[in-house]
């Protein structure tokens, strides 16, 4: 992927959300319905924008919710094409805030990029009294232009998260998103960015692949991969429901979050041995929002080194498609 930058170009890509979101009434920050303004329009609302060289286009106007397989494909297959741009700083994509943290790290997974891709969203609809989209869209085109910006990166709420770090956190706060141990990235303060720590991608081991996007962006569907929680009082009956059920896409894996440490029940414990005889990859991870499965012996499965239970599926489900 290049490399050299010749001229402070951005890329924006709208995808919808909550950021494009509308309700009847502005003192409604819940009953809106998302995706429904244009990225050009966001633009207008963000002074930071005014003097900057841009090009604007919108991907998909969806809920983040309702994300899916063809949109990433779409959305990856764009931000490769303008990241090959030589002029082009960094990219920028609007997103619904539901389903962020997974599209974030499928990004950085596929295109593991030395420019910028910076995700942004808002918790509150454009018609609100105080939507929080065009601050959050400022703090984004700040931090695309940060020099020591690199890899794929969410902010919100004047945070700026990692890819494999951020989640979601809270229902309704403006600053609803957290990246657990780790901690932020850093942070916009009036325009400026203060880095807390280095940037995730400032020490990637694995180069930019394009035939493993290539790859990616040809199936028509992910392997499938299920994610199922362990807890008080349960049993095997949903792995043995999915492995009994004929699927057009046949049960690849399953990620289970465990309680605590990586425990799991022991009857559900059994049926996810008895999927692994059957040649159906299973990882484990934790239920708990903070902290991560710390290695052991007497793990039971193998670890999905410290991913979050739907990052871990997502990781399970690239991990099939391209050691195939």
């Amino acid at each position: 992927m290049a490399q050299a930058i010749q001229g402070p170009r951005l890329v924006l890509l709208g995808t919808g959300g909550t950021i494009a979101g509308r309700a009847v009434q502005a003192a409604d920050n819940v009953g809106y319905v998302a995706g429904q303004v244009g990225v050009a329009q966001l633009v207008t609302a963000v002074p930071a924008l005014g003097s900057v060289s841009l090009d604007v286009e919108q991907i998909a106007q969806i809920d983040s919710k309702d994300m899916s397989l063809s949109v990433w494909q779409t959305l990856a297959s764009r931000i490769a094409a303008h990241l090959e741009r030589q002029e082009v700083q960094a990219v920028i994509v609007t997103h619904g805030t539901d389903t962020i943290e997974e599209t974030a790290f499928v990004l950085q997974r596929l295109l593991r990029p030395a420019k910028p891709v910076v995700l942004t969203c808002a918790m509150r609809p454009s018609t609100a009294l105080a939507p929080d989209g065009p601050q959050n869209l400022s703090d984004a085109v700040a931090v695309a232009r940060h020099a020591e910006a690199a890899g794929v990166v969410v902010v919100c709420a004047g945070q700026v998260h990692g890819a494999r770090d951020v989640a979601k956190s809270h229902t309704y706060r403006l600053d609803a998103f957290d990246s657990g141990d780790a901690g932020a990235l850093g942070c916009v303060e009036e325009g400026q960015v203060r880095a807390f720590r280095p940037w995730d991608s400032a020490g990637e081991c694995t180069p930019y692949d394009p035939k493993a996007l290539a790859r990616f962006v040809a199936v028509e569907d992910l392997p499938r991969v299920e994610l199922i929680t362990s807890h008080a009082d349960t049993d095997g009956s949903l792995v043995r429901v999915l492995l009994a059920l004929p699927h057009a896409r046949p049960l690849r894996g399953i990620v289970v979050a465990g309680t605590g440490n990586g425990t799991v029940h022991h009857l559900l414990s059994d049926a996810l041995r008895d999927a692994q005889a059957q040649g159906i990859r299973v990882r484990l991870t934790t239920r708990c929002a903070g902290g991560r499965v710390v290695p052991h012996p007497g793990l039971a499965f193998e670890d999905a080194k410290g991913l979050s239970p739907v990052k871990a599926r997502l990781a399970l489900a690239l991990d099939l498609l391209l050691e195939a």
